[in-house]
């Protein structure tokens, strides 16, 4: 049986959290919930960050963002563009669905 204080065991169940800063300086955390690139760009799937989990909102809002780089170093964006969003969007809805195991009649 394994013992559930091993750090590695631990380290596991951790939530992956992305801290990023918006245009006024304010500092949001996410939990990303997957990776994956798409057409030679990188994107996260992301939800907003929360320690109490009684606290998640039902209605929580995934986002879509676009990993990119410029002369600063690396940055991310909200995927806005409605055609972009739409492919996006439908291969993330694949991989979470896959990964969660999510069904369709669960949804209604």
């Amino acid at each position: 049986m394994a013992d559930a204080s091993n750090p590695e065991m631990l380290e596991e169940a951790a939530p992956d959290l992305l801290t990023l800063e918006d245009e006024d300086g304010k500092e949001c955390t996410f939990e990303v919930l997957d990776a994956t690139e798409i057409g030679g760009t990188r994107y996260l799937a992301v939800i907003p960050y929360t320690e109490d989990p009684d606290a998640l909102e039902e209605d929580s809002e995934l986002l879509l963002m676009r990993v990119g780089t410029d002369d600063a170093g690396e940055y991310m964006d909200i995927v806005d563009d409605d055609e972009e969003l739409a492919t996006v969007g439908k291969v993330f809805e694949e991989r979470l669905r896959a990964m969660y195991d999510i069904d369709d009649s669960e949804l209604e």
